[in-house]
Parts: structure tokens; C-alpha cells; sequence
């Protein structure tokens, strides 16, 4: 026993030793990839419960990200304080996110935040339902908001009026609400700005009046919205004194991990908390902040933090997870960024130092033993079918004799993922999808979208034999089969009257001539025809009923029966929160769900769990880059490292933000948030500079994503790109690749 406690003792390298030497005052930590923080931080947490001159009414206080790394924290944080200091885990510290921090703060004064005792917090689907129904309900009277933008051919056309647009201006209005919030500003005090103003901004004029929209609808709920948390937690911080000193008394030390993540208004509380001579230690990598996009996050807030007067700064530069050859070329990704060839990114420092530093002599993490032919940087040019094929040939022959390690294909974006799984799923390749929602909930919810589609308009033939295809889903894969299921399909397409087959009358479908006296198929036919009369009769009961009406007839695996269980339970969860909702508005939601644009569990999934993939060896993790931070494969192959997912810049790169029904390439998204800061501040606006600056910050991000990417690798990295689906324009190589792989042949492999 003596022998295995040894092995779990923490045994610092010297720059770890540098962290754990903290006894007090400020302090920020620049950790590279796979240095060992988040072990660093728990443990030095652990060393200040043990040491640290606590009262019984006083706690040391780690902030973190994410729900799951809350779990990980105080898994670490207990095993330390058991072995090592012989303490009793779960006294003396607490461990929170920054929105369960902001909202115990709000629950402590209520009042002084304006809510009522019982208030709400409404989550990310609720409030998307929220918003949805703001944006809807502005369009009804603001149709065509957008005509001074839409390109000349695009003006009138009604499928990009009905469906492009309504997406673009729900994507601007959910960015500038989540920054008129972090900028302090309600919806109220825009209102009076904008009259004061008087100016036309009309982006600003949009997106407020669904603002004030979205905001009645919290205040009907009693409800606010997680970024409303932290404004108010800010607000009761700033206006009650008393209180705040309670809490700095609670609180003698506060440690944030991810610190490079961290928003204006999170890095306000915290400083408040500590107060000016108080005890804060901020932990994180500049060089793995790949959410700027995505909220109010920014690097540049623990960059400048490391540079104050007084912070204790320190890096944890060693990294045991990679071979020399991989840190070689991350490190050479760092260099080449701080000399980018274009100078707005110079400006920029997309990536700065240090360098990743392999393991002293001796570590207990070694680095892996060196392989230089294991980095494969590909340079043949592909379309996107060509890609996956390649990738999954070349795990076809990895996987027999690698049973024993991991192995993972990260994806730019999510709606990418389903496509690579089909193709591993043709070919038997065995998998496990770490995205957004799973290809198996997805199939299941598209299912359920489909038989619901039809019940929704009924006379549809086509949405008829859709629903026919579902009905027959577990008979496929024999070719024969199939064959047979999509020529009934055709017949039911061809009815010209539906009702005369789903509900006949004077003449019945079953009778006629195209049936041509198969009497066998006639009384297939007519079995699907009582499933149709069945569901058709369930149409008005409550949508979880009804939902769980169709997976009885529908499924027969538990695990998809329980996956239509969750869609029962998240639809009777909007349809509580809208109560005129009908099948288009719950129809609308499952698309919503098959395409991943909403998070939604599926059985077996639980996002309150950290992924391992050491759970999944001799399997293909499918995710993206994204939710790949924090992980590490022995193999990972980096997909459609393309000039469209990693632009530079250049003159021929695109930019999701642009939308190619806009008018001069503007991002909408970027323009709106431009327009808000100047009626915030009394700045002039100038059309199409928020627009360059956003393609110098995504660029910026997107140059951090791939070095995120680059340091998941632990012995073998494969990366990739392809051309694109588009006939107009093809995507070339991305040019952080082709600098890396130029300099890869040349002296790389040395």
C-alpha cells in the first residue's frame, strides 16, 4: 500500500515547484499544452487548505470554466489533501464555475439586483427559445429590415428573405445582447441612448428593439439568463460594501483556471473579491483561447494581468504529452505567427511565447519516444469525399495493430462530424462521437422530425413517403431490400390524392390500378395505414405523449426509446415555456436538434461527465477542435485544414461571418456590435471597418485552434484539407499549413 500511495505523490518539476511556492499576493501562470495545470493548480489549492491559516467559516476558492472540470478540480483537490496531507476531502475549498459563483452571489441580495426572492435561470435552450420567439415576432412587422444590405440579387429572393435572413439577424441579435449585457447596458438604458443619439444605426435600432423584446419575455418568466448572472453579480459587488467584505473574508484566496478565457466582467468580479491587496492566482495559455468568438472572452485580459505591477509571473513551459517532433512543429506554429507574413496579424499576436520545453531528465511524464515520421503534414489536393475516404483508409490499416492506443478525427465544425461517421460506420470502422449531439440521438430525433413533418401537413406525398422510409429504417442495408422499400416509396409519392390512401372515403388508393392486384402488398400498405390513423388521431395530445405515441411504433433498441424519451422531455420543456406552440414551432426545435444547432442528450450521454478517451481504445473519437481542448490521442488526424476553416487574411479567403447574400462581403454580426460600441461611447461608426477587424480576430483564432489541434497529439499527427463542396470557388491549403509543411520538409524531420 505504502509503494502505491508513493506513486500517486505529486512530484513537481522545477517550474511547477516555482507555482507551488505561492504563498500570497497576486499571481499569473502561462501554461503551455499538456504542462500539468490543472494538477498544478489543484494541488497548490490542496497545499493551501493544509498550510494556510483558515478560520472554520473560510474557504479557498477555485474558479473554472466548465461544469466537468468543477468534477475534476475536486477529484484532484480530494485524492491531494487524503494522501499527501491526511486531511478530510471537502472542507476548506470550494470549486465553482463563474455563473454558479455569480449566482450564489445574486441569491445572497437579491434586491439589490431588482429580482424577486424566487427568480429563475433560464439555461441555453430556453434561452434560445427566447430569442427565437423575440426575432419572430420583430419580423412580423419588420420584414424587411435587411433590404439596405442584401446584395442586388439577392433582394428578391424569397427563400433567402424566409430562410437566410431570419438566421443571420438571430445570430446578430443573441452577439449583441450577450455584449450589451457584458458592456452593462440594459435594454432600457440602450433605448435612451438611442433617442439621445438620434443617429442612424440601424443594426443597433434591430437588434435593441428585439433586445427590449427578449428581455420583457425574462421579466414575464421572473427569469435571467446566465450572462445576466455575472452583470448582477458585478452590480451587488459594486453597491453593497457589507457584503462584499463578507465574502472577501470567505474567500481568502481565489485561484481561476483558464484564466485566458476569462470576460471583462468575470475578471471585474474576481479583482472585487480579492480586493486590492488580496490573494489571486490566474492560471492559463493565450495560446489555447479558441472562444473569443463565441462570447465576450478575450486573451488580451491575462496577457495584460502578467504584465501588472506587482502579479508574480510564471510560465509551466514543460510538457510531457508530445514527442519532440510535435512540439517542434507546435512551437514552429508559434514562431512562424509571430512573424506572420501579413502585418495585421503581426499587430495581432494571435500566438506569443514561451515555447513549449520537453520534460526535464528524470520526470515522472516523460515525453514519448520520438518519431518523426509519425507528423504527416499532406499536401495533395482533395475534395471533401476524397479526404474522409483517405482518412479512412488509412485507419483501416492503423487501427489492426494499435488496439491499445487512441486515436482521433477533429473537426473544424460539428455538422461536419455526421458525414466522417457514416463513413466509418460503412466501412465498420468502430467509433465514438464526442460532439454537440450524436449521430445516433440525431438519427433518432430526424426520425421523429420526419413522421412529425408529415402529420403537419398530411396531404403531402412526398412527406408521406418520407415517413414510409422511417417506418422500414431497421429493415435496411440489404440491397434487395432496399431496392424494394424505395420502389413502395415511389408509389406513395406519385398519390396525387393523400387522403384517398391515410383516410379513404368514396374511393380508396389500396383499390387502384397501381397496386395492379398484389394482394401481399395491399396488406402491407394497409398495416402502415393503420400507423398513419393511429398517429393522425394522437395529433392533439400534449407533445411529450405524443413524442412517445411514435417511438413505441418507431423504435425497438432501449437505447433509442430512451434517446425519444429525452426529445419527449425536451419538447414538453419549450412547449412549458411557449405555450401557443404548436408542430411547426416543436418541428422547427428537432431540426434545430438534427442539425446541432442545440445541445441535446441522447441516452448514455452526459455532459456533467468529463470525455476520457482512454475509455475508448482501438476506437475513432469523432469531435472537433473545440471540445478536443484538455484531451489528448495517441494519433489525431486534423481535418479540412483549409484557407475557408483557417483563413489568414488573404485576399481570397472567406469568412463564415460574411455572408454571401450581404452586400460588400459585410459581416453583419461584427457591424452590429461595431454600431453598439459607438452609441455606447459616442464614437463615429465607419461601415465595413468592424468588418476587417472581425477577419483579423477570427483569423487570429482560428491560427490558436489549429495549434490547439497540433497539441492533442501525442505520438502521430496527420493533417489534411480539402477544397470544399462549392462549384464557384474552391478552398486552397490554408497558409499556416503550407508555411508548416515547407518548413517541415526542409528541416523539420531533423
Amino acid at each position: 500500500m505504502a509503494d502505491d500511495k508513493s506513486k500517486r505523490v505529486f512530484r513537481p518539476r522545477p517550474k511547477q515547484a516555482e507555482v507551488l511556492s505561492y504563498t500570497g499576493g497576486k499571481m499569473g501562470v502561462s501554461a503551455v499544452p499538456g504542462s500539468g495545470k490543472t494538477a498544478t493548480l489543484s494541488y497548490l489549492a490542496a497545499r493551501l487548505v493544509a498550510t494556510a491559516d483558515l478560520n472554520d467559516d473560510q474557504e479557498v476558492l477555485i474558479v473554472t470554466l466548465v461544469k466537468s472540470a468543477v468534477g475534476n478540480f475536486a477529484a484532484a483537490m480530494a485524492r491531494y489533501l487524503r494522501d499527501e496531507f491526511s486531511l478530510v476531502a471537502g472542507l476548506g475549498y470550494r470549486v465553482v464555475t463563474l455563473h454558479s459563483l455569480a449566482n450564489d452571489i445574486v441569491r445572497g441580495r437579491p434586491s439589490l439586483a431588482g429580482l424577486a426572492d424566487d427568480f429563475k435561470v433560464i439555461d441555453e435552450r430556453e434561452g434560445e427559445g427566447v430569442l427565437d420567439d423575440a426575432v419572430n415576432a420583430w419580423l412580423k412587422t419588420n420584414a424587411n429590415a435587411l433590404d439596405e444590405y442584401l446584395t442586388p440579387e439577392q433582394y428578391a429572393n424569397q427563400y433567402t428573405r424566409n430562410t437566410h435572413v431570419p438566421k443571420l439577424i438571430t445570430d446578430m441579435a443573441r452577439n449583441f445582447i450577450r455584449q450589451a449585457k457584458d458592456l452593462q447596458l440594459t435594454d432600457a438604458h440602450l433605448g435612451k441612448l438611442w433617442q439621445k443619439a438620434g443617429t442612424h444605426l440601424a443594426l443597433v435600432r434591430m437588434c435593441g428593439e428585439i433586445y427590449e423584446q427578449y428581455e420583457r419575455s425574462l421579466r414575464y418568466r421572473g427569469a435571467v439568463d446566465f450572462q445576466d448572472l455575472i452583470r448582477l453579480a458585478l452590480r451587488v459587488l459594486e453597491q453593497d460594501a457589507d457584503y462584499l467584505r463578507r465574502l472577501q473574508t470567505r474567500y481568502p484566496y481565489i485561484l481561476e483556471d483558464e484564466a485566458q478565457d476569462s470576460s471583462q466582467l468575470q475578471e471585474r468580479i474576481l479583482r472585487l473579491l480579492a480586493g486590492q491587496r488580496g490573494n489571486w492566482v490566474r492560471v492559463g495559455d493565450p495560446n489555447q483561447a479558441i472562444f473569443e468568438t463565441f462570447t465576450t472572452a478575450n486573451p488580451d485580459y491575462l496577457r495584460n494581468f502578467l504584465k501588472e505591477k506587482g502579479v508574480q509571473a510564471r510560465t509551466l513551459p514543460n510538457s510531457g504529452r508530445n514527442t519532440r517532433s510535435i512540439i517542434r512543429l507546435a512551437n514552429h506554429l508559434i514562431e512562424w505567427a509571430v512573424e506572420h507574413p501579413l502585418s495585421a496579424m503581426r499587430s495581432k499576436q494571435p500566438l506569443t511565447l514561451p515555447l513549449i520545453e520537453l520534460t526535464p531528465e528524470g520526470d515522472p511524464q516523460p515525453n514519448p519516444t520520438d518519431n518523426p515520421n509519425g507528423v504527416q503534414l499532406i499536401e495533395r489536393k482533395m475534395s471533401s469525399d476524397e479526404e474522409r475516404h483517405a482518412i479512412v483508409d488509412s485507419l483501416k490499416a492503423w487501427l489492426p495493430d494499435n488496439a491499445d492506443k487512441t486515436v482521433a478525427v477533429l473537426l473544424p465544425i460539428n455538422k461536419s462530424g455526421a458525414d466522417m461517421v457514416q463513413a466509418l460506420r460503412k466501412e465498420g470502422i468502430p467509433y465514438v462521437e464526442n460532439l454537440k449531439s450524436t449521430t445516433g440521438a440525431r438519427a433518432v430525433v430526424g426520425t421523429l422530425l420526419r413522421v412529425l413533418d408529415y402529420l403537419n401537413d398530411p396531404r403531402d406525398s412526398k412527406k408521406l413517403a418520407a415517413v414510409y422510409h422511417v417506418w422500414r429504417r431497421d429493415e435496411r442495408g440489404d440491397e434487395t431490400v432496399e431496392k424494394e422499400i424505395e420502389g413502395i416509396a415511389g408509389l406513395l409519392r406519385k398519390i396525387e390524392r393523400v387522403e384517398e390512401f391515410v383516410a379513404p372515403r368514396m374511393q380508396d388508393w389500396l383499390e387502384s390500378a397501381a397496386l395492379q392486384d398484389n394482394d401481399t402488398l395491399i396488406v402491407h400498405l394497409q398495416a402502415f395505414r393503420d400507423l398513419l390513423t393511429r398517429w393522425l388521431k394522437a395529433v392533439d395530445l400534449p407533445v411529450d405523449q405524443l413524442v412517445l405515441t411514435l417511438a413505441a411504433d418507431l423504435f425497438t433498441l432501449q437505447v433509442e426509446i430512451a434517446t425519444a424519451y429525452n426529445a419527449a422531455t425536451y419538447l414538453k420543456g419549450y412547449a412549458d415555456l411557449h405555450l401557443n406552440a404548436k408542430l411547426p414551432e416543436w418541428i422547427k426545435e428537432l431540426e434545430a436538434i438534427a442539425k446541432g444547432e442545440r445541445k441535446f442528450e441522447g441516452a448514455g450521454d452526459d455532459e456533467e461527465d468529463a470525455f476520457n478517451p482512454d475509455k475508448h481504445k482501438g476506437k475513432v473519437t469523432i469531435t472537433t477542435m473545440h471540445k478536443a481542448k484538455g484531451l489528448e490521442w495517441d494519433r489525431v488526424y486534423l481535418m479540412s485544414v483549409s484557407n475557408y476553416d483557417y483563413p489568414s487574411g488573404d485576399s481570397f479567403d472567406s469568412f463564415m461571418g460574411e455572408k454571401w447574400f450581404i452586400r460588400n462581403q459585410l459581416n453583419l454580426e461584427a457591424e452590429a456590435l461595431a454600431q453598439l460600441k459607438a452609441l455606447a461611447t459616442g464614437s463615429e461608426y465607419q461601415e465595413g471597418t468592424a468588418t476587417e477587424n472581425a477577419r483579423v480576430e477570427y483569423a487570429a483564432e482560428r491560427l490558436r485552434l489549429l495549434y490547439v489541434g497540433i497539441t492533442r497529439a501525442r505520438r502521430e499527427l496527420i493533417v489534411t484539407w480539402n477544397t470544399g463542396n462549392s462549384t464557384q470557388r474552391q478552398n486552397v491549403e490554408a497558409r499556416p499549413l503550407a508555411a508548416l509543411r515547407g518548413w517541415w520538409e526542409r528541416e523539420g524531420q531533423s
